[in-house]
């Protein structure tokens, strides 16, 4: 069973990352209401990025990873921009002063 890893951005312009097994259903829970609290409360929403994985597991361990990234992060990888996420995943202790 396939499983997505998606990204909505939200109507405040906040992100909400989630997974699942049958995307366009996700979708249309998330435009009714339906979805998570959070964007619930953020209606509308829009699909910005997404990943297909081979099993749903796979798109949950990648849920929790994305979800634990900062805006600028996420963003990059939105964009395509992987070659920035390496230096994007240093915290400010790892910087040079």
């Amino acid at each position: 069973m396939n499983g997505w890893l998606y990204i909505l951005e939200c109507a405040d312009g906040t992100y909400y990352t989630g997974s699942t097994i049958n995307l366009d259903l996700r979708l249309l829970q998330h435009q009714n209401g339906e979805g998570a609290n959070y964007t619930k409360k953020r209606l509308p929403v829009q699909l910005i990025y997404s990943e297909e994985y081979q099993r749903i597991d796979e798109a949950f361990f990648r849920e929790k990873q994305v979800k634990g990234w900062g805006r600028k992060k996420k963003e990059a990888l939105i964009n395509g921009e992987h070659n920035l996420l390496p230096a994007l995943a240093l915290n400010y202790t790892q910087y040079p002063r």
